[in-house]
């Protein structure tokens, strides 16, 4: 006759005066443990062999596609008839100067001497010299150089003031500044209303180095009618 089992049975075991029990587990625990078999199972099924669902670098990268769309079709939507025109009124070169030194400063200098970015005081300009050059760099970023596109952030007027002062600084002749990038003059032909260039297909995108920036921000367009700069 096969022996019963007897419920939280005191085992002949004994270590240093110490005896086991031989306890069953409470139902919750084992069907705890039960699920979290099955779903180690059926996420394995879902995100490694049947590929049905996005990993994390996955879907982290159609996030960001998804957010630099959104960007670009903000900023090729808020364009304007009205031709960009550099601003000198103490006010806006005011409102400018702050734009620069919370967000251009790490890369471009206190006094714009360079750093990370090119030196704004001399003649030199990589993407262009005009108002309007600069208020699309700010616009849709310089990307392949680790500059991001501001226009979640800044909104089309502050683009306006900080292009300006940056402007205000030239041949100030700071300490320490950057050997000259780019060409003379800078001047390149545009067709550009408000941040909106001939050659708008450059992608938007962010970067790590810069990815602070947006995430401590959370600027809202549709609230703040906010665009970002550099």
């Amino acid at each position: 006759m096969a022996k019963q089992k007897v419920k939280d049975e005191l085992l002949n075991h004994d270590y240093d005066g110490i005896q086991e029990l031989d306890n069953d587990l409470p139902p919750w625990w084992l069907y705890l443990f039960y699920f979290t078999i099955i779903f180690g199972v059926v996420y394995m099924l879902h995100y490694h062999v049947l590929g049905t669902g996005d990993l994390q670098v996955e879907a982290y990268e159609k996030e960001m596609k998804a957010a630099e769309a959104q960007a670009l079709a903000r900023a090729q939507g808020q364009q304007s008839a009205a031709p960009l025109v550099q601003l000198t009124d103490e006010g806006d070169l005011a409102a400018g100067k702050e734009v620069y030194m919370v967000n251009c400063v790490p890369c471009h200098g206190q006094l714009g001497e360079g750093g990370v970015g090119p030196n704004m005081t001399d003649e030199y300009w990589i993407h262009g010299g005009e108002i309007a050059d600069l208020v699309h760099t700010i616009n849709v970023g310089v990307p392949e150089k680790g500059m991001i596109s501001w226009a979640p952030i800044l909104s089309k007027k502050q683009m306006q003031q900080v292009a300006s002062y940056i402007l205000t600084l030239q041949g100030t002749n700071p300490p320490n500044a950057k050997e000259p990038q780019g060409k003379k003059g800078g001047r390149i032909n545009t067709i550009i209303d408000h941040g909106t260039r001939s050659d708008r297909s450059r992608p938007i995108t962010t970067t790590p180095c810069h990815f602070w920036h947006v995430s401590l921000r959370k600027a809202s367009w549709s609230e703040h009618g906010k665009f970002p700069s550099h």
